[in-house]
């Protein structure tokens, strides 16, 4: 593949890249740029964080153990030794994180470096959220957020504002939905390559070859987020972080969850299509989306259908998506919030989910009047609780009503116990996650965040 990129304000141009290349490898092998280090090699450490900018300017922290080459393609790419001044004058948080002493074997200290660069640069002071996938193993964190927080006052540097306006993307991966759709039906046997959050692991962690990779990050048309009076529908190559910001305003429960579901790295380049499309029983969004009533949009050349999300997800490790077809977007229908999103893990932040359950209850005089209840981690598939929805809707909402709907839930869930939680822990959780919910309605404070000593 033949890319073109910014690299640290450089234009480069390569031919003959191989697809599964990471950014990681070749900064360090081909250009002997060694302060981005590799650490977990899975996009949990930061060690190998870099500021990538990309269409509309915004720079974001990704991850470059898990960056593969193509696509860098039209984007530029910022390592830690292009965060200070071409003259040499340190940036803000590096002099920070100097009268701070917030290194110690330093190892760790480029990724810091860059990520509370990029947020500087941001303008993001939610310090702890920026950090968050960035981990330091001797010096500890206070005096690193102490470092952040001296920092933030300061402008930002100009030369980190990188321009590709007039950088031509080199690359033959497809540049909108139409040409994907021509794509994959005539090599339907291909690997859509989205942000990599999961795919990058195949190479990494499985050493696997890629069959076909098609890379979408070009499919700008995918990458649309449209509001109207009914609908909020979000394309398939919108990132995490977006749907982040998105649900602030709309559903702020899914929102929190979202700030929960990986770091700032992996919410920078996971994508909500490619989240849905890998099936997995235990990720965080299709509970949510389940709730809300969503719709999943598929596309087949010009075919498309649609789906109840739920439908989506036939059993382990398989879909109802046909050879060829692929996730184009998933909507919800407007409507008032009434949803609560629990993410049960061992970790607070960027881990896992044991289990992760939506609740979507509406009430009228006190009155179950309709309940969409889904959760994560409780069977092979994102699954509702349909069984508990019954028992729930036309009762009063209360305790009494969540006690008389005890047995539904074994009717809906028969859980597996494995490393992250024992079947009956999961049964419980589940059952206490739904009088979490009650306790909200009735503005009890039910965060563990809102715990005071």
């Amino acid at each position: 593949m033949d890319i073109t990129f910014l690299l640290n304000g450089e234009s480069v141009s390569l031919t003959g890249v191989a697809p599964t290349v990471t950014l990681l490898d070749w900064l360090r092998e081909e250009r002997s740029l060694t302060g981005t280090k590799e650490g977990c090699n899975e996009g949990d450490c930061g060690a190998c964080t870099v500021m990538v900018t990309g269409p509309g300017g915004m720079a974001r922290p990704l991850n470059a153990c898990i960056l593969l080459m193509p696509q860098l393609d039209g984007r530029a790419v910022r390592t830690v030794e292009g965060i200070a001044a071409p003259d040499g004058t340190l940036h803000p948080v590096q002099e920070a994180m100097i009268d701070c002493h917030g290194s110690q074997c330093g190892f760790c200290t480029p990724g810091f470096i860059v990520s509370m660069a990029t947020a500087h640069l941001n303008g993001d002071t939610a310090h702890d959220d920026a950090l968050a996938g960035n981990l330091c193993r001797c010096t500890g964190y206070a005096p690193i957020v102490r470092a952040a927080e001296a920092a933030a006052e300061s402008p930002a540097p100009t030369h980190l504002r990188d321009d590709i306006s007039a950088l031509a993307a080199t690359g033959d991966s497809p540049v909108s939905a139409d040409a994907l759709a021509e794509a994959y039906a005539a090599n339907p046997d291909a690997t859509l390559i989205a942000g990599a959050t999961d795919v990058g692991l195949w190479v990494t962690k499985g050493l696997r070859d890629l069959p076909a990779p098609i890379f979408l990050n070009r499919c700008a048309d995918l990458a649309q987020i449209e509001v109207s009076d009914d609908t909020i529908c979000i394309g398939a190559m919108v990132t995490m972080d977006r749907v982040r910001e998105l649900m602030q305003e709309h559903h702020p429960g899914y929102a929190e969850m979202i700030r929960r579901y990986g770091s700032a790295q992996v919410r920078a380049a996971a994508t909500i299509g490619g989240n849905i499309a890998n099936g997995s029983p235990i990720g965080d969004n299709p509970p949510a989306l389940i709730a809300l009533g969503a719709t999943l949009h598929l596309r087949f050349r010009e075919t498309r259908r649609e789906m109840p999300l739920e439908d989506f997800f036939l059993a382990y490790g398989k879909q109802d998506r046909h050879p060829g077809e692929f996730v184009e977007a998933v909507s919800i229908p407007r409507q008032p919030d009434r949803l609560r999103v629990y993410k049960l893990s061992k970790r607070f932040d960027q881990d896992i989910s044991a289990v992760c359950g939506a609740f979507n209850i509406r009430t009228e005089d006190d009155r179950v009047t309709e309940a969409r209840i889904a959760f994560g981690g409780m069977a092979a598939t994102p699954k509702r609780a349909l069984s508990v929805e019954k028992a729930l809707t036309g009762k009063p909402w209360s305790d009494d009503t969540l006690a008389a709907a005890w047995d539904a839930w074994e009717d809906d869930f028969q859980p597996l116990s494995d490393m992250r939680a024992s079947a009956r822990y999961r049964l419980t959780a589940a059952r206490n996650m739904l009088s979490r919910c009650l306790l909200d309605d009735l503005g009890a404070a039910t965060s563990v965040l809102e715990v005071m000593p």
